[in-house]
């Protein structure tokens, strides 16, 4: 592995679990912590369930569009690739991505929005539902694999990456029972580490690129309408100049890698330039600074302008929110089934003390295809 630089990831306070564990033999020499943490979360139920979770369209509407889990190893793959050039650690950024969708419910969006106004209707103090805060969770707590402990008790590093977002409240909840811990740097003000920065612009960078293809695949976008946006022209036009003759799939999967392309480069660069200029020598350096893993300000224009393109006209989309609309209905319609009748739940959730938060735990865990049989056996009765 490349030497890493001293503003990486490496302290022994980031590479804490939360339990003890007993030395594990032979395993310990060949594998970092962070190591240990990838192949954790590779082997968890949550993961394997990611490859039937939308991304944007429903994962029965067609085998080739974007799941969660394609989704999460595109991130995983341009953090890898960002993180060796700036000389961060490449196994923490992977399983950073690999973990940051686990807590990601069935249908998208749809669903988790389906299930905050559940849990928030019920009780306007109960919480809500967010999935960055259910991913962690899912790791924490939910999976089930060790006789130990409860969760998979990643590091701290790869925890602090998955939970990107967090209000005041939910920090102090969690700095509560965890002091000093995973939520400890919303309440002092602090960035999180350059590798959980790095994953954080990578899964906006996958989106974008995704979703564009996605969007043409699905018939919903076309390609000559998307050249109003000066990024994608840029490489439309570029991509032309040298292969007068292309159409089709290969022209949009060339234009695609030469905007991902971009954006690496832009990055790295823009990284060091921001390292470089504030003088950064050590992880708390880092933690003390404004972000410093960025797009250059031209770029960053570009980047939201084809966000805000695609927010118009693929994600608002009739055809789209159509489908999303029915997603929220199944999404609520099991909720509430589940909470007048316990007995339809799987015994470990029905005993539960929260009981709304037991049904949300469940039905976030669910696969596209899962809910929607599920829901259809309701329809049955």
């Amino acid at each position: 592995m490349p030497l890493l630089q001293p503003y990486a990831t490496q302290s022994a306070r980031m590479r804490s679990r939360r339990y003890a564990e007993k030395p594990s033999g032979a395993s310990n020499e060949h594998r970092s912590d962070f190591q240990r943490d990838r192949d954790r979360i590779v082997h968890s139920t949550a993961f394997r369930r990611l490859v039937y979770k939308t991304q944007v369209f429903l994962n029965h509407e067609g085998d080739l569009f974007r799941t969660r889990m394609t989704h999460s190893l595109e991130v995983a793959q341009l953090s890898r690739s960002m993180a060796r050039a700036l000389g961060l650690d490449e196994d923490l950024v992977e399983a950073m991505a690999l973990a940051h969708d686990l807590g990601h419910t069935p249908f998208g969006h749809a669903g988790q929005d389906a299930l905050n106004a559940a849990l928030r209707e019920l009780s306007p103090g109960h919480g809500g539902f967010e999935h960055n805060l259910q991913s962690l969770r899912m790791v924490d707590s939910l999976e089930e694999r060790y006789p130990d402990f409860d969760g998979l008790n990643l590091t701290l590093a790869t925890r602090e990456g998955i939970l990107k977002h967090c209000s005041a409240k939910d920090a102090l909840r969690l700095e509560a029972s965890e002091p000093g811990g995973v939520a400890h740097r919303f309440l002092a003000k602090e960035q999180p580490s350059l590798e959980a920065q790095l994953v954080n612009l990578a899964d906006e960078m996958a989106y974008n690129a995704h979703d564009i293809d996605d969007g043409i695949r699905s018939g919903l976008i076309e390609m000559e309408a998307l050249r109003e946006l000066a990024l994608f022209e840029r490489f439309h036009s570029s991509v032309l100049s040298e292969y007068p003759d292309l159409q089709g799939r290969r022209l949009l999967s060339e234009i695609i890698r030469r905007l991902l392309s971009a954006q690496v480069f832009d990055v790295i660069d823009q990284t060091r330039k921001r390292i470089a200029e504030r003088g950064i020598q050590t992880e708390e350096d880092v933690r003390q600074a404004p972000a410093l893993v960025s797009f250059s300000p031209e770029l960053a224009k570009q980047v939201q302008h084809i966000k805000s393109w695609l927010f118009k006209h693929l994600y608002r989309h009739p055809q789209v929110i159509a489908k999303m609309d029915e997603a929220q209905s199944m999404v609520r319609e099991l909720f509430a089934s589940y909470l007048a009748h316990p007995n339809k739940l799987p015994e470990a959730y029905s005993r539960q003390a929260d009981l709304p938060r037991a049904i949300a735990d469940y039905i976030a865990g669910m696969t596209d295809r899962f809910a929607e049989m599920k829901w259809r056996e309701l329809q049955a009765e």
